[in-house]
């Protein structure tokens, strides 16, 4: 538990890990792309497991993470999941809540490297993975509705680079520490990667799980796409005493 975690009201913490947890799940049952290897699917739900846990705290990414992407699994028909999604994404959320305020002490030219770092890294994997594992003919399941789509793969370079774009502006203006978020977010989801993939070869085997691998590397990439520079701007808005 974060010094910010302590000073807030019981009945504060309470109401934002209420609603983070149900946008964890929200995020999470908005989209879904199935994997027949592993029964597993892609999902947006990292989005918001980083974004509240950057914003407040490792406790509240916890719980939001694991309670709100497991109430998800049992509401789209993927029960099997839901045990180790509690502990997995719990973790997940804990972890990346916990580095985002562990900044380390760097002066302003490194916190520029490490920004340029950050910013090369997630757009390589976000175009990347994307133009190889997500490109072409799709079905994509949004609620009860489910279409057939078509992905260009031009659509995930573009995405790329503006990913990369986005964190170096971020960070070499005035948010020298955007770095640091996006690092820590891809801390998380190494965890969240290797933790399916340990679960999925006990249930399916190395190779079925092996291949839900690049699906949640892509859940990870996009989740920091969305979540470091939403939450470099809601963390303006905040009253000091909500924020972690």
């Amino acid at each position: 538990m974060t010094e910010g975690t302590r000073a807030r009201p019981r009945a504060l913490l309470a109401a934002l890990t209420a609603v983070s947890t149900a946008l964890v799940c929200a995020a999470t049952m908005v989209i879904k792309l199935d994997i027949p290897a592993t029964r597993g699917y892609f999902n947006l739900g990292e989005t918001m497991v980083y974004t509240v846990a950057i914003l407040f705290g490792p406790l509240v990414g916890a719980v939001a993470g694991g309670v709100g992407s497991a109430l998800a699994d049992i509401l789209l028909a993927a029960p099997i999941y839901a045990p180790a999604t509690l502990v997995i994404k719990g973790t997940e959320g804990l972890l990346v809540g916990y580095l985002a305020k562990k900044a380390i002490g760097l002066g302003q030219g490194r916190w520029r490297s490490l920004t340029a770092l950050a910013a090369l890294v997630s757009g390589c994997l976000l175009g990347s993975i994307g133009a190889h594992y997500y490109s072409g003919e799709a079905t994509i399941t949004l609620g009860s509705l489910v279409l057939a789509a078509y992905v260009p793969v031009c659509l995930w370079v573009c995405l790329g680079v503006a990913i990369s774009v986005l964190i170096m502006v971020l960070g070499l203006g005035a948010e020298p520490k955007t770095g640091w978020l996006a690092l820590s977010a891809l801390a998380g989801g190494c965890l969240m990667v290797l933790g399916y993939l340990a679960y999925e070869t006990a249930l399916f085997g190395f190779w079925a799980a092996l291949a839900e691998v690049p699906f949640n590397i892509g859940q990870a990439v996009i989740g920091l796409s969305v979540a470091v520079p939403l939450t470099r701007a809601l963390e303006r808005r905040l009253p000091a005493g909500v924020r972690a």
